[in-house]
């Protein structure tokens, strides 16, 4: 069983704040440590489950040297191999390889959730909201939907209560999930204490790779539209003249194609 960890940090127990998962700072020095232990506690669960292969992605873009690179090398768990500084909802090759599941570590909700615990989409600058065509997605849709163009299924999520209803709402109520902690608002949260929170988190993965009946793969037939509304008018400028991507308004572009991913290549790269 060959499975891919996307992670991110705004979802781990006892982090609540920007300070906290911005590279540089000394909660960040501390806080990556707690990331760490949830990412390896999923890792144990998936080998546990038996996960021949495990590819673990940090997604969690903490700004400067430490963009996609803030899990602590030292600390990480044998029997994974790890992807670092690859840009964003970028890692396709272990879909292309052949993948069973993927698992979200550290999960947020979406911009603009109510008690969502450090909520945004992609972004925290730049985008308002964004849609798959007309539903209104955050960044689990987004790479659920990857995934669904190469049949792979999102089987199990991570974070706070309203993330996890999120995944729910979207993929089913077979996903598997991980509360690890309860938001009273966008920088305040009840948190499970981070040992417990990776107990469960272990406990959980395993569950949910063990027992086989996982949600299908969220797959948008096509044409599928993929539609940001900015912030303000000048975040639009970095799509004018970008192949495939329509400027819409003054702050909604758009990229449409026969499947998502393709429409995702188009509106999102990095050089």
């Amino acid at each position: 069983m060959r499975v891919v960890i996307f992670c991110d940090m705004e979802g781990v127990s006892c982090i609540e704040t920007w300070e906290q998962v911005t590279g540089g700072t000394a909660l960040y020095e501390e806080c990556r440590k707690l990331y760490t232990n949830e990412m390896n506690a999923a890792v144990r669960g998936a080998r546990a489950a038996g996960a021949t292969e495990v590819i673990v992605v940090d997604c969690h873009g903490a700004g400067g040297a430490y963009n996609f690179k803030s899990f602590v090398p030292e600390m990480l768990e044998s029997g994974a191999e790890y992807v670092f500084g690859h840009p964003w909802a970028r890692y396709i090759e272990g879909f292309e390889k052949g993948c069973d599941a993927i698992l979200f570590v550290g999960a947020h909700a979406m911009a603009g959730t109510p008690n969502g615990v450090l909520c945004h989409t992609v972004s925290t600058e730049a985008w308002h909201n964004a849609w798959i065509n007309d539903t209104l997605v955050g960044e689990s849709g987004i790479i659920a939907a990857i995934a669904g163009c190469w049949d792979v299924p999102v089987v199990f999520a991570s974070g706070d209560e309203v993330t996890c209803q999120e995944v729910h709402d979207l993929l089913g109520e077979k996903v598997v999930t991980a509360q690890v902690k309860t938001g009273l608002g966008r920088f305040s949260a009840r948190n499970m204490a981070p040992k417990d929170a990776c107990s469960l988190i272990e406990m959980r993965v395993a569950q949910s790779l063990s027992v086989r009946n996982w949600p299908k793969p969220y797959k948008v037939p096509g044409p599928v539209t993929f539609r940001v509304e900015l912030v303000s008018p000048d975040c639009a400028d970095v799509y004018i003249g970008r192949e495939g991507v329509v400027i819409e308004g003054p702050r909604t572009v758009s990229s449409t194609s026969d499947t998502f991913w393709k429409a995702w290549d188009q509106f999102w790269y990095r050089h």
